[in-house]
């Protein structure tokens, strides 16, 4: 089965960072607690301007990962599968 990978993408006050981060390492843990991969990478040149990787083994695990989630995910559903390139 292929792997799966959600995408988030967040623009974040500069008031807010601090808050953000941590919310960033609550999300890590809860991810990683699922047996997904987790990271995110801010924007070199925007400050604030995050996006957010999720990646499991197959779409199953990613989706029962985000439905456990006791925040918000943007968009659950919009899920992306690894494509054979043989």
């Amino acid at each position: 089965m292929p792997r799966a990978l959600s995408v988030q993408r967040s623009v974040i006050p500069a008031a807010d960072r601090e808050r953000h981060f941590e919310r960033l390492r609550t999300r890590r843990a809860h991810y990683r607690s699922r047996q997904c991969r987790y990271w995110a990478f801010e924007e070199a040149a925007i400050p604030g301007a995050f996006l957010e990787f999720v990646e499991a083994d197959d779409a199953t695990l990613l989706t029962a990962a985000h439905a456990s989630n006791p925040e918000l995910v943007v968009d659950p559903a919009r899920i992306y599968v690894e494509v054979d390139l043989g």
